[in-house]
């Protein structure tokens, strides 16, 4: 690659970043399917037509800020399930990282929640595939451990799918709690979790 074509590159980037970050603002005041690419481009202060040398359009763009918001969590909670430990050690700390992402980045998760049955098709799609990844990934973790011992992939799928519902609550509950109100969203937020641990431990007591 030449030095004129890595600029090139790099500015690509940096404007596509740019239509990204102007069409979050935006969206803190309407949703994705009331967005105009004119209006994300006058806010990068870029002409109509550059928008679609990065995005097919505005769903496009919106699955780009799913992929932003979502694909940096997997790595993070990946991390958290592969620790050693205590199970409901583990649940806590991915309740705190929960909170600290979305403390980090509210116009992110306010998008999840408000595009998650938005009416913008691929968006939808994009974040349900998101978090049937989560669950795949939560349900590959929870198969490694002993207390999985006898358990139908099926139903571990199931468990994997209460706890990425969970986080999905959590995070809309953070989003909503106005300042000084996320002590009680992650203690709740945890006494669910134990909830279900308590469940998992006696899910097969009984079972034919």
């Amino acid at each position: 690659m030449s030095h004129t074509t890595g600029i090139r590159q790099v500015q690509k980037q940096k404007t596509r970043q740019a239509l990204l970050d102007a069409a979050l603002r935006l969206l803190e005041h309407q949703s994705l399917s009331s967005l105009g690419l004119r209006e994300v481009t006058r806010a990068v202060g870029v002409a109509p037509t550059a928008f679609y040398r990065h995005f097919d359009g505005t769903a496009a763009l919106g699955v780009a800020l799913v992929e932003e918001t979502l694909g940096s969590l997997h790595g993070m909670i990946g991390a958290v399930l592969a620790e050693t430990g205590d199970s409901e050690e583990r649940l806590d700390r991915s309740v705190e990282l929960i909170a600290r992402h979305v403390a980090a980045q509210p116009a992110h998760f306010r998008f999840i929640a408000r595009e998650q049955h938005g009416g913008v098709g691929p968006v939808r799609e994009a974040i349900s595939a998101q978090l049937r990844l989560f669950a795949e990934e939560v349900a590959a973790a929870l198969a490694a451990e002993p207390d999985s011992a006898g358990w139908d992939p099926a139903d571990l799928l199931m468990l994997g799918g209460l706890y990425v519902d969970h986080m999905v609550i959590t995070a809309s509950a953070l989003l909503d709690a106005g300042p000084g109100g996320e002590q009680e969203v992650v203690r709740v937020a945890r006494r669910r979790l134990r909830l279900v641990t308590l469940g998992r431990a006696h899910w097969l007591d009984g079972a034919p």
